[in-house]
């Protein structure tokens, strides 16, 4: 069991990114390497599940592409996340979203919810 947090440990980035939940819709800057160059990826998309706990937490990322639903999961903890942008906060009852699946045009939006900061 030791050695299992030990390489955990040794692979964590300590990286902190923003809060987010699901029905959010959030920019991903994700690192690609192709070849010998290294590009950053820019992914958006609504967040329609997190799952995991601590270090193995990951989400899923859901956009349309031409007409055609793209999903992608990515680690939170993975080192080619470069960067989570939050661009709406979307109103949701629930913690998976896969109804979005069978949904197209106006029927797949989702309200945003309006978030009021407190000043210090």
């Amino acid at each position: 069991m030791d050695l299992i947090k030990v390489a955990e440990q040794a692979f964590a980035t300590e990286k902190k990114h923003v809060e987010f939940f699901p029905g959010d819709t959030i920019t991903v800057a994700y690192r690609i390497k192709e070849g010998n160059k290294e590009r950053i990826q820019q992914y958006r998309g609504v967040v329609i599940k997190i799952t995991g706990e601590g270090e193995k937490k990951r989400f899923t990322v859901r956009k349309i592409s031409d007409n055609i639903g793209v999903e992608r999961i990515f680690p939170l903890e993975s080192p080619f996340i470069d960067s989570i942008v939050i661009n709406k906060h979307g109103k949701v009852r629930r913690a998976k979203l896969y109804y979005l699946r069978n949904l197209t045009g106006k029927k797949a939006r989702i309200k945003e919810r309006r978030i009021v900061k407190k000043e210090d």
